[in-house]
């Protein structure tokens, strides 16, 4: 089926959408290049809520096929990525001033069972004033339901896949933008001729494909414009969604689904140990889709819809950090962001009967996975020989954790490994999994790690990504592949900075003398 010469798709978008179509083309044998202007999932895939969810409230809006196949999904996530992606009980106060008991148990009793077989414990109801979970709320709160969903490592999601896809021969290329692309040749020779430029070093490079994957979430119309000339692409409605992190807010592992007085609702989530995780605002959105940014009104807003249930009241001097992404939705004409469709719509192109372009609209982490599967199905007839779906059972990278699962993973590790620390070895287990190893070969001691930059990033961790998952910035490290940032002190910040410069310098070199 393949041409060294040409590749059978290009994909534009290393967000979760694009990362995951690569994956599944490439272990289906294809010839798969990936372009991401920026880092791997630097966008919309690493400002979610951090969440693998059937999403609760889309059941009001009667969006049961989306909830189905996100239940589904939650579970083979779990299965296939359970060091990055773990269950997680969520309380959910009642308040009869909002919606009434009846319809709450309705629509959990919905949730508990329209996504088939499942592995986590279902619904129960909680007497606020005996239970744990209810000493943080007011007091007037006096029953609440709890449920099960699960917590994810979005940003490192993104990155899993395209490793996956990589190791099974697709090339990918990061900082890398598609300037232009047209149809040439005609019939069944027909092909994509794109032009991609490297941003850093602004080399061209031309690369032919049989079809044209538009991934490029925020970006899918402007790239519909102004690289392939389409005059008119308005089928996307941009959404922002903006966090706060906050000191934590309360004890325990489990997070709180809070009822908004805009019928809409905010999770409060344990993040990152120390810290609390509230969000989302959704506002429609016009800006620069690579520059999202809180504004004072939804810090209040967060904050206003937190303060309505917990006793102790958040305050906006509190916020330690904040970040914001926009939703790329298909537009469906809702008036309301909030019920704009958060299901995933692929449209396909094609010229004479050729030259497929395929554009992806929509989607939610959570169906990433079903979302490559169906892209790949819409292309298969421009596919010949196409092997059959296979990511529903193989285990992302480092998720075989093998049958201890992650506390047996963790055990060995520290077994192995006795001078770690207990709060590093897990965080290694944790984003790692499996491949921790990878990290630790031939390490006896604190010492073989090298140079530690602070909040316990050694040099092994860094270069492992930088050799091993396109990490090129302080940022990529810190925010997107580690979450270290929250902890890191700024000198550390500084000399990883000048690290990741050294690195770097002998490797434009060579580029300067080889052009």
């Amino acid at each position: 089926m393949n041409n060294p010469e040409i590749a059978d798709l290009l994909i534009v978008g290393g967000g979760i959408n694009g990362a995951g179509i690569a994956r599944d083309a490439a272990g289906r044998g294809l010839k798969v290049v990936l372009c991401e202007q920026g880092d791997l999932g630097g966008a919309t895939s690493s400002a979610s809520s951090k969440l693998i969810h059937g999403g609760l409230r889309y059941l009001e809006y009667y969006e049961f096929r989306l909830v189905r196949e996100s239940l589904a999904e939650r579970e083979t996530l779990l299965r296939t990525a359970p060091h990055i992606v773990w269950p997680l009980r969520f309380l959910l106060p009642h308040n009869e001033l909002l919606r009434p008991a009846w319809m709450v148990r309705l629509g959990l009793f919905l949730y508990d069972h329209i996504g088939g077989a499942r592995t986590l414990p279902g619904t129960r109801t909680v007497d606020l004033r005996r239970d744990p979970q209810g000493a943080p709320l007011k007091p007037e709160l006096t029953r609440g339901f709890e449920y099960s969903d699960c917590w994810v490592e979005d940003s490192r999601l993104v990155v899993l896949n395209a490793m996956d896809a990589a190791a099974r021969g697709a090339e990918v290329l990061v900082g890398t933008v598609c300037t232009h692309a047209k149809r040439v040749g005609a019939g069944t020779g027909s092909r994509w001729q794109v032009t991609l430029v490297d941003q850093a070093t602004g080399a061209e490079r031309s690369v032919t494909a049989r079809i044209l994957v538009n991934a490029a979430g925020p970006w899918v119309d402007q790239f519909l414009r102004t690289g392939i000339g389409r005059k008119s692409a308005q089928n996307l409605r941009l959404v922002k969604g903006s966090h706060i992190i906050v000191p934590r807010l309360y004890d325990g592992a489990h997070a709180y689904i809070l009822q908004n007085d805009d019928k809409r609702v905010v999770f409060a989530i344990p993040y990152e140990h120390d810290y609390t995780l509230i969000g989302t605002t959704e506002l429609a959105y016009d800006g620069d889709p690579g520059a999202p940014a809180i504004d004072k009104a939804e810090i209040d807003y967060l904050c206003t819809a937190v303060n309505r249930y917990l006793e102790k009241p958040v305050d906006p001097s509190d916020v330690v950090r904040t970040y914001s992404g926009v939703r790329p939705l298909f537009d469906d004409d809702a008036e309301n962001p909030s019920k704009v469709t958060r299901d995933y719509v692929l449209e396909v192109e094609t010229e004479h009967g050729n030259t497929p372009l395929l554009s992806v609209y929509g989607g939610k982490i959570t169906t990433y996975r079903c979302l490559a599967e169906e892209a790949l199905e819409k292309l298969e007839p421009h596919l010949r020989g196409l092997a059959p779906c296979w990511t529903d059972t193989a285990p992302l990278p480092g998720g075989d954790l093998g049958p201890g699962g992650f506390e047996g993973l963790l055990a060995e590790l520290r077994q192995r490994h006795p001078y770690l620390p207990e709060a590093l070895a897990t965080r290694y287990a944790r984003l790692y999994g499996s491949l921790s190893g990878h990290i630790l070969e031939g390490v006896a001691s604190l010492a073989d790690l090298g140079e530690e930059f602070g909040a316990g990033l050694y040099e092994r961790e860094a270069a492992y990504l930088v050799e091993h998952e396109w990490a090129r910035t302080a940022d990529d490290i810190l925010w997107r592949r580690t979450k270290l940032d929250l902890v890191m002190p700024g000198a550390g910040r500084e000399r990883l900075e000048a690290w990741l410069a050294e690195r770097a310098a002998p490797e434009e070199s060579a580029l300067a003398s080889a052009g």
